[in-house]
């Protein structure tokens, strides 16, 4: 099948914006908990006229600070209660919110203040103001900073003592549907993060349908969901603005460090992550077992899990010594993992990698679905999700209803819908690429079955995305690893990987001179060196160096130094030395497996 579609379950308001959703929410769920808030340890529900009080308050310091519809304010922060407060707060002023990761360098939040002139920003703790002060000079738009863990909040308040409530509300309402929400910047093939402009109707559209088709995920009064994924990912942002449309109660946690006691506390009914948690899970159950002297009692669990799954999804279904089989183990060792997820939660979303098969019937067959879906933040997260009466394990599942998905003559997935962002702010060329006649061309390449489920098979682009969802640009690394003298060539890997990886190879006539000044060998070749700790550690200062242009999710942790050097005639590299990836990460797939392996 060469397109599918389907038709919209949700009608995207001809005007207004997402301010909307929290006045109807205080309007018609007055006393309904839609966030949670970690005070003191213990976590406490804030009411929808709550929320909409404390967003109010806050919007009141950012118009009285000076900020004017259409500005754009920086948050940066991790996920917290004050993000979404903060977000909501910036779109009841008029402005738009640009997205800082809280992992970014200084050069990188520099880029991303300056290129989108943000007037404001408000950042979560000293390290983040530090980074902005660094490269204050360079940003004239930037008149104000605030810091959360500072008191920001409060003088925020303060400042909008005297603002009233009916100037929030004229504010709230200058936004149309067309107009933009956020910008937010991804990582593209030259380097330099490009700026997605999604509209309020993008958000509208897409999370309006997922909440639709998704119904018993989103129940009012009953269901909740544990956000601990970056909220400046456009999959963050979509639990953000899902969980108050639906409405639903969201908590925020910082990051997977506790995770397990923090859903043991909040007993979500809905966990949307990237498979890297999912693997977490499984693989510290598994190790947890082997510990107590129970690996192969859970190697037995896992494997009835995957099959019963499996059969779930023939016309005959599980067979009776299976049921029989997946009953014994519900009680040994499914009903303690399914706790271990907080308790209450019979679904999951996962995204921003491929999730695996094996994991999706494993998850699925120790009753806790995991419905795997598609999008990228042009597409304002999920352009296609698996739905929750109908899943198809190992696709990503049909098109966000009112989209559509293409097929084009070359395999690339082609998108289109209300979903799809604007353009790319200050960047007319880029745009004009990525969209043709309404069309936004993703890079991917996949399949679509007779059903309209898509499978994403391979990525025209070179973005790498991590198994943490991470978007990572291999250029901008790589060149600046490849400026050391020492270093030929540089091959940034770690697509579904844990974490980002390098494959290094030594430029042979500089190596002769470095040997000499660091009394090698006068012989000393690449192959003879490669676990030398002097040349390791000159390597690891190249690699330093690279990691200060991005953030920490995106820098290289493991490198192997290659006892060859990438040539023309191998094939690794084109005329114009181009570094083909599939023939080198198919020629040194043993070097990278080393690289993961230790």
């Amino acid at each position: 099948m060469r397109e599918f579609s389907l038709p919209a379950l949700y009608e995207v308001p001809s005007d207004g914006n997402l301010t909307d959703l929290i006045r109807r929410n205080a309007a018609q769920h007055p006393h309904t908990a839609v966030m949670g808030r970690k005070v003191a340890g213990t976590w406490t529900d804030v009411t929808a006229t709550q929320f909409l009080a404390e967003v109010r308050a806050a919007a009141k310091g950012l118009i009285a600070a000076g900020v004017e519809p259409g500005d754009r304010v920086g948050l940066m922060s991790r996920t917290r209660y004050e993000w979404v407060q903060l977000d909501f707060a910036i779109w009841s002023a008029g402005a738009v919110t640009v997205p800082v990761y809280e992992t970014s360098s200084a050069e990188q939040v520099q880029w991303i203040l300056g290129d989108s002139g943000a007037v404001a920003v408000l950042v979560e703790g000293e390290a983040h103001a530090d980074a902005v002060e660094s490269v204050r000079e360079q940003l004239p738009a930037l008149k104000q900073v605030w810091q959360i863990e500072a008191g920001a909040i409060e003088q925020l308040n303060a400042l909008g003592a005297d603002v009233s409530d009916e100037t929030v509300d004229e504010r709230s309402a200058v936004a149309g549907a067309d107009d933009p929400a956020t910008i937010v910047y991804t990582s593209g093939t030259t380097g330099r993060p490009k700026g997605c402009v999604l509209t309020h109707r993008s958000f509208f559209a897409e999370c309006g349908n997922v909440v639709e088709r998704l119904k018993p995920l989103f129940r009012t009064g009953e269901c909740s969901v544990l956000l601990f994924l970056p909220a400046a990912h456009v999959f963050g942002r979509l639990v953000e603005v899902a969980s108050v449309m639906a409405p639903i109660k969201l908590g925020c946690v910082p990051d997977i460090k506790n995770l397990t006691d923090e859903l043991a506390a909040f007993k979500p009914t809905l966990i949307l992550g990237v498979p890297r948690v999912f693997e977490k899970v499984y693989n510290s159950a598994r190790a947890k077992a082997q510990a107590d002297g129970k690996g192969k009692i859970f190697d037995k669990a896992a494997d009835t899990a995957i099959a019963y799954s499996r059969a779930l999804s023939t016309p005959q279904g599980p067979a009776f010594g299976l049921k029989l089989k997946h009953k014994v183990f519900d009680k040994l060792v499914f009903s303690k993992l399914r706790a271990v997820l907080g308790g209450k939660g019979e679904f999951a979303i996962s995204g921003g990698a491929p999730l695996g098969e094996r994991l999706g019937h494993f998850f699925r067959g120790i009753g806790f679905t995991v419905l795997e879906g598609y999008g990228l933040t042009e597409s304002c997260a999920a352009t296609a999700f698996n739905p929750w009466d109908r899943q198809k394990i190992g696709t990503v599942g049909q098109p966000l209803p009112g989209s559509v998905v293409r097929i084009a003559d070359d395999g690339e997935v082609l998108l289109h819908g209300e979903h799809i962002f604007k353009g790319y702010w200050n960047n007319p060329a880029a745009t004009a690429e990525a969209l043709t006649d309404g069309w936004f061309h993703t890079g991917d390449i996949g399949t679509l079955d007779e059903d309209g489920y898509l499978a994403i098979t391979g990525r025209k682009k070179e973005i790498i995305v991590t198994a943490g969802g991470k978007n990572v640009a291999p250029a901008v690394i790589e060149d600046r690893i490849r400026a050391h003298a020492l270093v030929a060539e540089c091959m940034v890997v770690g697509d579904g990987r844990p974490f980002v990886g390098a494959l290094v190879t030594i430029d042979e006539e500089f190596l002769g001179r470095w040997a000499a000044e660091h009394g090698k060998p006068a012989n000393s070749t690449a192959v003879s060196l490669r676990e030398d700790p002097d040349l390791l550690a000159t390597v690891q200062r190249a690699v330093d160096d690279g990691n200060a242009a991005v953030s920490k999710a995106e820098s290289v942790r493991k490198f192997r130094i290659l006892p060859t050097q990438f040539t023309e005639e191998a094939g690794h590299i084109t005329p114009s030395l181009k570094l083909k990836r599939n023939v080198v990460a198919k020629d040194f797939a043993d070097e990278i497996e080393a690289i993961y392996g230790a």
